[in-house]
């Protein structure tokens, strides 16, 4: 890809201090992701997925290295990108359209202009009819569908998608697999989603970058060349199939090598 990407990271390093002393989480991540793209990040638990996106919102600074979204270095959140984490942490006391408009109340804007957005992404994302509703008379894949237009209701160039559907049932799984081509087919927003499935990232990406165990580093980035418009009944295609093959090998060959690495360490006197 080009000088000239929308979203960068570079060379993004991160640590913890824990009892053990220091915990590498991430380790010379380099990632370019071009306007409307959409990218998923695949690897095994504990890899620092959940970490990159953070420092991609500005909630987390890296120990080293960078972000930049349209060339501005991103150090905190902003209205420029949202995120929506495996929860979906909605306000029990506030309505589904209370929830949603929250970002537009922040704005300012006014009741008039924040019902008539609010009632738009509830019917994009299937809820017209439980405006009133609390998040505690919602099912799982409701309130996530909840908590994803209120992501969207503050308009961001970028939105960050935590493993959204990983507390849910397959079925509900793939509706909302389903809703989010739908959502991204209309907004053409860029998103960067972490999940722990192989086919719903074959489903859903323009290319799936997989990390290594911990510390997470990039060990391939895989273009995926499956036409346009897509649907569920794409995840029985061969050509799908044979995909979330690829990728299932990478991950195992990532693991590999990393034991390598850490027997050779240990070995090291």
């Amino acid at each position: 890809m080009g000088q000239t990407a929308f979203l960068e990271i570079q060379r993004v390093h991160a640590s913890f201090r824990g009892p053990q002393g220091d915990l590498d989480a991430l380790d010379d991540i380099s990632l370019q992701v071009e306007r409307g793209e959409f990218v998923c990040l695949i690897g095994p638990s504990g890899c620092g997925k959940s970490t990159l996106l953070r420092i991609i919102a500005g909630l987390l600074a890296p120990s080293s290295g960078a972000v930049y979204l349209g060339g501005e270095r991103i150090s905190v959140p902003g209205r420029r990108i949202g995120l929506v984490f495996q929860s979906p942490t909605l306000l029990p006391w506030r309505t589904v359209e209370g929830n949603v408009a929250l970002p537009l109340e922040m704005d300012g804007l006014s009741s008039e202009v924040r019902q008539d957005r609010v009632l738009k992404l509830l019917k994009m994302v299937g809820l017209s009819g439980f405006e009133k509703d609390y998040p505690l008379h919602l099912s799982g894949g409701m309130a996530q569908r909840a908590a994803i237009a209120r992501a969207l209701a503050q308009n961001p160039e970028v939105l960050l998608l935590d493993e959204p559907f990983g507390s849910l049932d397959a079925l509900t799984r793939e509706r909302m697999t389903a809703g989010l081509l739908h959502i991204w087919q209309t907004y053409q927003r860029t998103v960067v989603m972490v999940t722990h499935s192989v086919e719903e990232a074959a489903l859903l990406a323009d290319r799936v970058v997989v990390l290594s165990p911990r510390p997470g580093r990039v060990v391939d980035i895989l273009p995926i060349e499956l036409p346009r418009p897509r649907d569920p009944g794409l995840l029985l295609d061969p050509r799908l199939q044979q995909i979330a093959r690829h990728l299932r090998e990478v991950l195992r060959a990532g693991e590999e090598q990393t034991l390598q690495y850490i027997a050779g360490q240990q070995a090291t006197p």
